[in-house]
């Protein structure tokens, strides 16, 4: 049986031609994919000023804002990050992701999908 050893990846922040339109005011564009990343995966993601989406998935994620600002979570829970910060998006979290800004975030979720 053949095994590939890990390696060490290289990913860039920019959002390329490759990128997945969330509705219209959402890019998300791959990195890390489960095939390579096993156990979890990661990707880029722009979210133009006013975008927002519901927050439940299946997984959990952690979001590193780079640039911009976003309103994440429900209600009086809800808490405001912004360039520089990250946040933990336990699974199935309730709410909403709202971009305060024009936003780039990087997305490691885990378990992949």
């Amino acid at each position: 049986m053949d095994i590939t050893p890990p390696q060490v990846h290289r990913f860039s922040s920019t959002i390329g031609d490759d990128a997945i339109r969330f509705g219209d005011r959402i890019l998300i564009a791959p990195g890390l994919g489960k095939e390579a990343g096993r156990s979890m995966s990661a990707y880029t993601s722009f979210l133009y000023a006013g975008a927002s989406a519901d927050l439940p998935a299946s997984y959990a994620e952690i979001w590193v804002v780079l640039s911009g600002a976003l309103r994440v979570g429900a209600g009086n829970d809800a808490v405001t990050v912004h360039s520089g910060d990250f946040v933990h998006v336990p699974e199935q979290a309730p709410g909403l992701v709202e971009a305060l800004e024009d936003t780039t975030m990087v997305c490691v979720s885990v378990p992949a999908h």
